[in-house]
């Protein structure tokens, strides 16, 4: 067994570029009014929930305001569970941007990214629609209702099917 040398780094498929944008906006909150009044009322239950749809552990977004108060005890820190969820976002779906934008979004209005962030998941996870495969019958004798076999493997007297 031969290893084989890595020729294409990871995160660049032939030679693709970011050529997505964002589904909607940083102020689009009437594009979806559930996620955006999720995020006024409760902002902590909108992270967890968008992070956990992502695949990401559900506490992971309230370290956040811990790490915040904690390191610097200041105002205006960079929210670096935020900044990663957004990067890794726009990195999946090959949208656009930058991690100076990244940062500039996260920081001054956190709550919209937030709820940016949870529509572009929720248009990704949209549901396909597949039709059910119709009944099958249950044998091509049977006309569809099952029979109850005896110990020795003909139909016996407990045969229900219709006569």
């Amino acid at each position: 067994m031969s290893i084989q040398p890595v020729v294409i780094q990871p995160g660049l498929v032939s030679g693709q570029m970011k050529t997505n944008d964002w589904r909607s906006g940083m102020c689009d909150c009437c594009d979806d009014m559930g996620i955006c009044c999720c995020g006024f009322w409760c902002l902590p239950c909108l992270m967890c929930k968008t992070t956990s749809e992502f695949g990401e552990c559900l506490c992971l977004p309230l370290l956040d305001p811990w790490f915040c108060m904690a390191v610097t005890c200041s105002v205006g820190m960079i929210p670096p569970i935020a900044l990663s969820m957004r990067s890794t976002i726009r990195e999946r779906y090959n949208i656009k941007g930058t991690i100076c934008g990244d940062c500039c979004v996260v920081t001054c209005c956190n709550s919209c990214a937030w709820c940016q962030m949870a529509r572009e998941l929720k248009h990704h996870k949209q549901p396909l629609i597949i039709s059910a495969p119709q009944a099958m019958p249950m044998g091509p004798s049977s006309g569809g209702y099952p029979q109850i076999q005896t110990q020795y493997g003909s139909p016996g007297p407990y045969n229900i099917m219709p006569q």
